[in-house]
C-alpha cells in the first residue's frame, strides 16, 4: 500500500512536558524562556530583549495546560492576575531554576534576530561539574562569528564548588 509521507509532529511539546514533569518530580522549579511576538500573550512590561522567562511550576500557575500547540495558564504578575498563552514553537528553553539543567531549542523557522538581540539559549556543560549537569546561557548574535553555534564560556569565578565553613 503506497501512502504519502505525513509530516511528523514536533518533538518540542513532548520534551517540554517531559522536562516539566522531571522538574516537578525532582522538587525543582521549571522555568521557560519564550521569544515574544504578537502570537504570545504575556504582560509586555516584563518582556526584556524580546524574551520573557516564566515560572511554570504548579505553585506559580493555575490551570496549567501544555498541549501540542500552546502552553496556557493563569498567573500573577505584580499582584495582578493574567491569562498567559504561549505557542509551543516560541519556547526556546525549559530549565530547572535551582541547577540550570534543562534543554534549549532552536528558534522557529523564519525567526531572525537583530544585532545584539538574544538569538538562542545554548546548553553548556560546566567543566567543574561531576554529575554532568548542564547550565543554560544566553547567546548573543554579536558573539557569533559564523553560522556555527558559539561555544559559551563559563562565567569567571565558577572554578570552585561552594563549601560550608564550620565556625566554632
Amino acid at each position: 500500500m503506497d501512502s504519502e509521507p505525513t509530516s511528523l509532529a514536533s518533538t518540542r511539546p513532548y520534551l517540554i512536558r517531559a522536562l516539566h514533569e522531571w522538574c516537578s518530580d525532582s522538587g525543582f522549579t521549571p522555568y521557560i524562556v519564550v521569544r515574544v511576538d504578537d502570537t504570545v500573550q504575556v504582560p509586555r512590561e516584563y518582556v526584556n530583549n524580546g524574551e520573557i522567562v516564566l515560572n511554570v511550576s504548579h505553585d506559580a500557575t493555575s490551570a496549567l495546560n501544555i498541549s501540542n500547540e500552546y502552553i496556557t495558564f493563569k498567573a500573577r504578575f505584580g499582584g495582578r492576575p493574567c491569562d498567559i498563552a504561549v505557542p509551543v514553537g516560541r519556547v526556546v528553553a525549559i530549565y530547572a531554576r535551582e541547577n540550570g539543567q534543562g534543554m534549549a531549542f532552536s528558534a522557529e523557522e523564519g525567526d531572525v534576530a537583530s544585532p545584539g538581540e538574544s538569538l538562542a539559549v545554548a546548553v553548556d556543560k560546566a567543566p567543574e561539574s561531576d554529575n554532568g549537569a548542564a547550565t543554560l546561557q544566553s547567546v548573543k548574535v554579536a558573539d557569533r562569528a559564523d553560522g556555527d553555534a558559539p561555544v559559551p564560556r563559563p562565567p569567571a569565578g565558577r572554578g570552585r564548588r561552594p563549601a560550608l565553613k564550620r565556625i566554632k
